[in-house]
């Protein structure tokens, strides 16, 4: 999971999401409206189409879910789900690209709260998810940082083991490319060095280059990269940085 930015919808598709929650709350059950409203052949080529193509735009990789970078994103996942606040059904703010496992069969409508009544999951389009999570390189298993972190890694499942595994692999990719960026440069092969970066750009787990970069400037990062030492001057060059963090 990593830190996306969402941006502002066209006026056009804007102006048609109040009138659908005025629909929903006028309604004698909201939720039950909720979900009819939501699942109309219209709703789905008016709305869905538009939200669907932008959400797969500020995915990471080549449009891969939200909460485990993994699989592509099939869903149009609502954060806080239409159970719990049906008038947020059509609120941008409230929409994540998922896979159908992350959705469908994981967190399905789990949402824990504290408290004080704030949500308990990690919404990478308004926080940063490494506040919360610590991704174990060599291991590809992450380590709660907060309760908020904990609740995330649970309800998610961001430690099953096809993900744990794929991060691993992900990690052996990223070196494998950083190995062939600071060769291309050094050469003057553009092509390499452009391959490189494409290749890590768009590979599943965005999250693990992510968290290389982190820590390759933070407090130890000579352990975390004791077994390829090499790579630490690459992940603090400059211009690496600037096209993977793009």
């Amino acid at each position: 999971m990593i830190r996306l930015v969402r941006p502002a919808l066209p006026a056009d598709l804007a102006g048609r999401l109040p009138g659908l929650t005025a629909e929903i709350g006028g309604a004698a059950n909201p939720a039950r409206a909720a979900r009819a409203l939501w699942k109309q052949a219209a709703v789905r080529r008016g709305v869905h189409a538009p939200l669907r193509r932008l959400l797969e735009g500020m995915a990471p990789g080549y449009q891969r879910c939200m909460y485990c970078g993994d699989s592509q994103g099939t869903d149009i996942d609502h954060f806080e789900p239409l159970s719990r606040n049906p008038l947020r059904t059509f609120d941008w703010l409230n929409h994540l690209l998922a896979c159908s496992t992350c959705n469908s069969n994981l967190k399905r409508d789990r949402f824990p709260v504290a408290g004080d009544g704030t949500p308990l999951l990690v919404d990478p389009t308004t926080e940063d998810p490494f506040d919360h999570l610590l991704l174990t390189l060599s291991l590809g298993v992450y380590v709660a940082r907060t309760a908020k972190g904990e609740a995330t890694i649970d309800v998610c499942g961001l430690n099953r083991p096809v993900l744990t595994q794929g991060r691993v692999h992900a990690r052996r990719v990223v070196l494998m490319c950083l190995a062939r960026w600071a060769a291309g440069r050094e050469r003057g092969a553009a092509d390499d060095v452009r391959d490189a970066v494409l290749t890590v750009r768009g590979q599943p787990f965005a999250d693990v280059c992510q968290a290389m970069l982190r820590l390759a400037r933070s407090p130890g990062a000579e352990r975390v990269f004791e077994e390829s030492p090499w790579a630490l001057p690459v992940l603090r060059d400059d211009e690496l940085r600037a096209q993977l963090l793009a």
